[in-house]
């Protein structure tokens, strides 16, 4: 009996012993958004690296557009710059019709500070041929290709999530044939900025 209450005292004072993180909420800056954002964590340096994602839904009126950003430390400050930018599969579901052709592609692009690869999706009003599906997909892929070269992957990412870019996108392929819908399904860096 004596043992076991030693063995109890010894264990009380092993649990008391053991250090208290205190944990707070930090403010985090997102530049492209005005969502303001609170991390609970012990210390700014432990959310270095680390990921969060932002559902834009309610800020764009119903597009379902999920921002991944990464957080930086930069002067004791927590910066989260975007990494991906990805439409809902959910939100495709919604606005696919019958009697109505979509076109999808996949390609690397180069932005002034990095690759990234964008994943454009066109649905056409009603149904059209294979060589209008082909033109469509080969005027998209030119058209972001030239575009991308002139402008930083922090551009981009606003300029999708304000719609500029997609407006831009279905004025330019109005001449093969119009479209009920032109969106960037997904915009993602793919390496890291280039040495200049």
């Amino acid at each position: 009996m004596a043992k076991k209450q030693k063995q109890l005292k010894q264990m009380k004072h092993k649990v008391k012993s053991k250090k208290v993180v205190k944990k707070l909420f930090y403010d985090v800056s997102a530049p492209i958004t005005s969502t303001k954002i609170q991390l609970y964590a012990s210390s700014p340096e432990s959310l270095q690296g680390k990921t969060i994602k932002l559902d834009l839904t309610k800020s764009l009126r119903g597009k379902s557009l999920e921002l991944t950003l990464r957080i930086n430390l930069e002067k004791d400050k927590l910066i989260a710059l975007p990494e991906s930018a990805e439409l809902e599969n959910t939100y495709i579901r919604r606005v696919m019709r019958k009697g109505v052709d979509y076109v999808e592609d996949s390609f690397q692009v180069e932005c002034r500070d990095s690759h990234a690869r964008i994943k454009p999706f066109l649905i056409t009003r009603r149904r059209v041929s294979r060589p209008i599906l082909k033109a469509l997909r080969e005027a998209t892929k030119k058209y972001l290709e030239s575009y991308t070269k002139t402008r930083s992957s922090k551009e981009l990412f606003e300029e999708i999530i304000s719609n500029k870019l997609q407006k831009q996108l279905s004025l330019k392929l109005k001449k093969i044939y119009p479209l009920a819908l032109c969106e960037i399904r997904s915009f993602k860096i793919e390496k890291t900025p280039l040495k200049k």
